[in-house]
């Protein structure tokens, strides 16, 4: 089971993890044994995902779909299969971390009279300063 918090765990039945060569660190090692580890899930039928934080899901990570609505994960950073399935874990477990909370709502503000009051003060400060520079007018 993939705890991802106190209210989403995601039984290891739904994920299907399948194994090839790896082209990573490993020398010799690298050609005889299947590291490289590639996680689907199928994210758009996954009872285990409210509704809400499938949504989000959906939308920020839609690039990174299949077209049957799967995202897919792959790791070789290690040369054990079995580091490389955890790291998979943890890099779907951080992808749905990042989505589990809705997004802050912006509240509009505006600014103070006196942060106002200080803005145009410093333009007319820099509009003198820039009017002292020209040639003084002649008058004939």
């Amino acid at each position: 089971m993939l705890v991802v918090d106190p209210q989403i765990q995601i039984p290891m039945s739904e994920l299907r993890l399948s194994f090839s060569r790896s082209s990573g660190p490993g020398g010799q090692n690298v050609n005889k044994v299947n590291s490289k580890v590639t996680l689907h899930w199928d994210v758009m039928h996954s009872p285990s995902l409210p509704a809400a934080v499938r949504d989000r899901f959906l939308a920020r990570y839609r690039p990174r779909l299949t077209v049957h609505g799967e995202v897919v994960l792959h790791s070789q950073r290690f040369r054990d299969q079995n580091r490389n399935r955890e790291d998979c874990l943890e890099k779907l477990r951080q992808l749905i971390l990042a989505v589990r909370q809705p997004p802050v709502r912006r509240r509009p503000t505006r600014p103070s009279r006196a942060s106002h009051e200080r803005r145009l003060r410093a333009k007319r400060h820099t509009a003198q300063k820039k009017q002292l520079r020209h040639r003084p007018a002649s008058y004939d």
